[in-house]
């Protein structure tokens, strides 16, 4: 791998976990010597994730993208988010930018086609339109969740998908939680009979899987503070909770409980229950996030009730995958507390152990996995059998250790493992990039995968509209 830098050779590496249930092709260098050159288009950027991608060179990528976008904040914010990556002082990129910046952008876009693999990450009402011309005009689309939030769109998802199939071109959908290794490794020991036993499928009061994540709307992303759109907390524009980022975690437990595996959106999805909540922000927060003044934006002001906005940004869904019962909160808080950030708090109930990620102030708010035996008498046999596990995961998870603590065992990812959120968005397209290189086609199960997430994701939105608003939410994770 001698014509990648050291950055590419971590992930490569690093990144191989992810193969496991995905095909990976092999990754080898000759592969990439071989390739065909991949211009990208960067089309519409309204999200800080269309830069991400761009945050380390990518082998077989020619290094100018087009960017079609109107005039405005969001591509500004884009460019200057390029333009930081390329005059970092550690590793800078060398990106050259193609603005085709106007109002009839899309038009422009249909009518240059100035490559062959369009990047889209923004506003995700319309987003599906976007990857629908896409891919009429025959070119791979990877995109950032979610591509779809309402009901009523399931069915030009369905459409899309048919039409990328029909045409040949790839439609992938950017699932960066996939390469997180605590989440990596729970879904290598929920599949490991000998540690886990089989999933007990609960009941809705207690089920078989239970998740919580948050996140915040003031945070900083590449070392600088994240400076949202306006739109970003017009839940028409952005999504509800489980329609925006409760998607990664639909997305975990299909590819965790099913790895491999065709699921039929409709024969083997229950949703059976959803509630949402607002998370509310000061006038001052809003234009200190936001770098704006003066009064509310005209169209957020429905949902301002005494001088503080309403974001409905907040969804609990229980719902029954194959008969498992699955419960889960996607959340927003305002700013992580000290020392912390966005969390995570996932738990597998086995017949034979639970396996847990735990994100609180134990863990200093760094993700930890644990294997709790659900019987004192299993211990010694769940423990023993842990060990051959993460030993012969060794190739993929190198390093890794096992601690006892007070009959719990806490599987030890080193600090070469932990790439960070933002890394994992070029491990998500070398992946991509793999899969475009030979046989050019996904694995059967990603798109029926993705029109089950959507199934999810969009049902819990109709369903939480349909229930008065949660009054207080209850977490279960420790902190």
């Amino acid at each position: 791998m001698s014509k990648l830098n050291g950055f590419s050779r971590s992930l490569w590496s690093v990144g191989a976990w992810a193969c496991g249930a995905f095909v990976c092709l092999g990754l080898a260098e000759a592969a990439w010597a071989k390739a065909k050159p991949v211009r990208f288009i960067t089309l519409a950027p309204g999200h800080f994730h269309a830069a991400l991608v761009q945050k380390q060179m990518l082998p077989q990528v020619d290094p100018t993208v087009t960017v079609y976008a109107p005039l405005g904040f969001d591509l500004t914010e884009h460019i200057k988010r390029i333009v930081g990556f390329n005059t970092r002082a550690e590793a800078p990129t060398a990106w050259g930018l193609d603005v085709r910046a106007q109002e009839n952008y899309l038009s422009l876009f249909r009518k240059e086609k100035r490559g062959s693999v369009v990047v889209i990450s923004g506003r995700n009402a319309g987003k599906i339109e976007l990857i629908e011309t896409s891919v009429d005009g025959g070119m791979h689309v990877l995109v950032d969740k979610p591509w779809i939030i309402e009901p009523e769109d399931f069915g030009k998802l369905e459409r899309v998908l048919a039409k990328a199939k029909q045409r040949g071109v790839l439609a992938y959908d950017i699932m960066t939680e996939r390469f997180e290794p605590t989440n990596a490794l729970q879904k290598e020991l929920v599949n490991a009979p000998d540690v886990f036993g089989q999933i007990d499928p609960g009941t809705a009061a207690s089920p078989g899987v239970y998740i919580e994540n948050v996140h915040h709307f003031m945070k900083m992303v590449a070392g600088r503070p994240n400076i949202r759109p306006t739109w970003f907390f017009d839940s028409r524009q952005q999504g509800e909770g489980m329609a925006d980022t409760g998607t990664h975690l639909v997305d975990l437990v299909q590819w965790t409980l099913a790895p491999d595996q065709a699921l039929d959106a409709k024969r083997d999805i229950e949703v059976l229950q959803a509630q949402r909540w607002p998370t509310p922000v000061t006038q001052a927060q809003f234009r200190n996030v936001t770098a704006t003044d003066g009064p509310w934006p005209a169209f957020l002001t429905e949902a301002v009730v005494k001088d503080q906005l309403n974001v409905f940004a907040n969804t609990q869904v229980t719902y029954k995958l194959r008969g498992t019962f699955v419960q889960m909160a996607s959340m927003w808080s305002w700013e992580a507390e000290k020392g912390g950030g966005d969390w995570h708090y996932a738990v597998y109930r086995g017949t034979r152990s639970t396996v847990e990620i735990r994100q609180g102030r134990q863990q200093k708010f760094v993700p930890e996995l644990y294997v709790v035996p659900r019987s004192p008498a299993d211990a010694m046999s769940v423990q023993q059998a842990l060990r051959a596990r993460l030993a012969s995961l060794g190739d993929r998870f190198a390093g890794v250790s096992l601690q006892e603590e007070s009959g719990t065992f806490h599987v030890i990812v080193p600090q070469p493992l932990r790439l960070g959120h933002e890394a994992h968005f070029g491990e998500v397209t070398r992946n991509f990039l793999a899969y475009l290189n030979a046989p050019r086609t996904l694995p059967a199960w990603e798109s029926t995968n993705l029109l089950a997430k959507y199934w999810v994701t969009t049902q819990a939105t109709k369903l939480s509209r349909q229930s008065a608003p949660l009054a207080g939410f209850s977490s279960k994770a420790p902190r």
